[in-house]
């Protein structure tokens, strides 16, 4: 009973130490009331007026609430005050007088405590919570989405073997055929502005079933389209709607794994993401090779589309705690005929001004005003529009050099592949010395821990360029060579990724979201240039010589995660969005430069609560 008192008021503390002045002390005779999930008001004023003194009522089944209840009733806090829509109040602002109430009837008297009708889960074991699943359904939902995202991926990529056919069809050049591995990298970017605010206001599953549908029928219209135009506008939307499982799969992952394993499924959710687009240029070289002809190489991205649609629609079930909770209010409401009887995320209303701050201006501020941000965002988009580089220039040394027909040189694909399974497994292998660190730390984790990763990562990405470049401009130098160098770039490309997107997550924690987006947005724009100029490039440069320029500049970034290692911990003190703690010794309130910012300390504290609730519990819940 005392452990859990304890664990009651570190979250208060959590919230006390981000603004002192905003929370009173408390006299020794009142007893504190665990704030849970119907304990929120919808309302900002009314949230601050009610976390400024947490309904200080004995009531002993709050304080005997297990700890992992606790995690996830901060979890849902979280997760509500950052969904679009919450703040009821200013959607219903009006200077119109009330209409009157009709038929002669006055105005009714005032509902109960509407908080009371707000439905919850049942404890730490509600069958309802995905976290509660049996393994064996959570591992065939995880590899169910899986397959969904690496079929999303893998469509991105697969066209690029068919731009000669289709620039020859059409009377283009080649450069304009790639258009359509572009236009659809460019649906990447603009595809999760729809679809990630979809998932938080009706959930995780219907997104993902809408858009494995449109992504399908995108696909089948590329395949069926009489012109070049046709084909270039539906491979934007095919791309479009393909960005939805890239934007939400991982969310769902984190709905349905609790600390200890979700390090695991994001590592190998992040794998099926960057294979995908390897794995199809010698599917799609076999395909052009052979009497099917280049439109197959959409068909087959169509039956692929229509296969993961339909183990979707079938076997995926919700996994978004509060729309869980809002189907287990209807079916209160209707077995009881209680109309109050509600989930939290049913007060809800679509409000369009938030919804562009939360997805276009906030991403964007953090994208250009934030260091951390905006450097981070400028390497990984240098990397990930190399990926998508690679589609041509590999084809110039093993087609061009080498003399291999499309589909086998497809396989030299692999080298990559290998190396990004490499560093998926060496990130999984780290995790133990990471949970050592985060124990002696107390449950809270430093972001700049996941920076080694990213150093090493670029040293092996630059030099895997430089072995690519100049092992494969001559024929004399056996193929395999250049193959291997993938080893380096694979491992290079997944250990930069999988760790600074974990790093922005870690250092901006209730922003994590719109940081990605900008990140996404950035990254997806490079994805869909590089290809563009990559065989003039290539072409005028020779492939040494170009492989040497790329492997400058990313010898050139490497500096970028170093200079985070040493210093980002002041870099994100000054930041309006990182939490930071401050130093042993100091209250927040103490430093003379602490200038009073009602908003940043709403932030703060918003930031500490969600990194309180996600700091581990007990031994047996350590963070991954």
């Amino acid at each position: 009973m005392a452990s859990y008192v304890e664990v009651d008021r570190e979250i208060e503390a959590a919230e006390r130490d981000a603004s002192p002045q905003t929370f009173p002390p408390r006299r020794s005779t009142e007893i504190e009331r665990v704030m849970s999930n119907s304990s929120i008001s919808t309302s900002t004023s009314e949230s601050t007026r009610r976390s400024a003194h947490m309904s200080r009522v004995a009531t002993s089944r709050d304080l005997e609430r297990h700890p992992t209840a606790l995690s996830r009733i901060q979890t849902q806090r979280s997760q509500h005050s950052g969904t679009v829509g919450k703040d009821v109040t200013k959607v219903r602002e009006s200077k119109k007088p009330l209409p009157d109430f009709g038929a002669g009837k006055p105005y009714p008297p005032p509902l109960p405590n509407q908080e009371d009708y707000v439905v919850e889960f049942d404890g730490p074991d509600d069958p309802l919570h995905a976290q509660n699943w049996p393994l064996a359904k959570k591992v065939l939902t995880a590899a169910m989405l899986g397959y969904t995202t690496m079929t999303a991926a893998f469509g991105s990529s697969i066209f690029s073997a068919a731009t000669r056919s289709v620039g020859a069809a059409y009377g283009v050049s080649s450069e304009v055929g790639l258009l359509g591995v572009s236009l659809y990298v460019l649906g990447f970017a603009t595809g999760p502005t729809l679809w990630a605010p979809l998932s938080e206001l009706k959930g995780r599953r219907l997104p993902v079933v809408l858009a494995m549908f449109g992504f399908s029928i995108f696909s089948i219209a590329t395949a069926t389209a009489k012109d070049l135009q046709t084909i270039l506008i539906c491979r934007f939307f095919g791309g479009f709607f393909g960005a939805c499982p890239l934007a939400v799969v991982a969310a769902i992952f984190s709905d349905m794994f609790d600390n200890r394993t979700r390090g695991i499924a994001i590592t190998l959710f992040s794998m099926a993401v960057f294979t995908g687009p390897l794995l199809a240029p010698f599917i799609g070289g076999f395909i052009i090779e052979s009497p099917l002809g280049w439109r197959w190489t959409e068909y087959i991205v169509a039956f692929m589309g229509f296969l993961a649609f339909g183990l979707d629609l079938v076997f995926l079930e919700e996994t978004y705690p509060p729309v869980i909770l809002v189907g287990k209010a209807s079916e209160l409401r209707r077995r009881t005929l209680n109309w109050g009887i509600h989930a939290k995320q049913e007060e809800i209303e679509i409000d369009f001004k938030e919804l562009v701050t939360k997805n276009f201006s906030r991403p964007l501020r953090l994208l250009f005003f934030e260091p951390i941000v905006t450097l981070l965002s400028i390497y990984m988009a240098f990397i990930y529009g190399l990926l998508y580089l690679f589609l041509t220039a590999y084809p110039f040394v093993f087609q061009g050099v080498h003399g291999f027909a499309a589909g086998v040189s497809g396989l030299t694909f692999f080298g990559m592949i290998a190396g990004q399974i490499i560093a998926g497994i060496t990130v999984l292998l780290q995790q133990p010395w990471y949970q050592r660190k985060l124990a002696a730390n107390n449950g809270v984790p430093i972001p700049e821990w996941r920076l080694p990763s990213v150093i090493a990562g670029g040293v092996a990405f630059a030099g895997g360029l430089f072995w690519f470049g100049w092992t494969g401009y001559r024929e004399d130098i056996h193929w395999i060579v250049p193959t291997l160098s993938g080893l380096l770039t694979g491992f290079g490309l997944m250990s930069i990724f999988l760790q600074a997107l974990n790093y922005l997550v870690d250092a901006y924690l209730m922003f994590a979201a719109s940081a990605i987006a900008g990140n996404t947005f950035l990254r997806s724009l490079a994805g869909a240039g590089f290809p563009l100029f990559s065989s003039y490039m290539f072409d005028g440069m020779g492939i040494q010589w170009a492989s040497t320029l790329l492997g400058c500049v990313a010898a050139a970034l490497v500096p970028i995660p170093v200079i985070f290692y040493l210093y980002g911990h002041r870099i994100r003190a000054k930041s309006a969005f990182a939490p930071t703690p401050p130093p042993d010794g100091m209250h927040p309130m103490d430093s003379d430069e602490h200038e009073h910012d009602p908003e940043k300390e709403q932030r703060e504290r918003d930031n500490l609560v969600a990194a309180q609730a996600s700091a581990p519990r007990s031994r047996g819940d350590s963070v991954v």
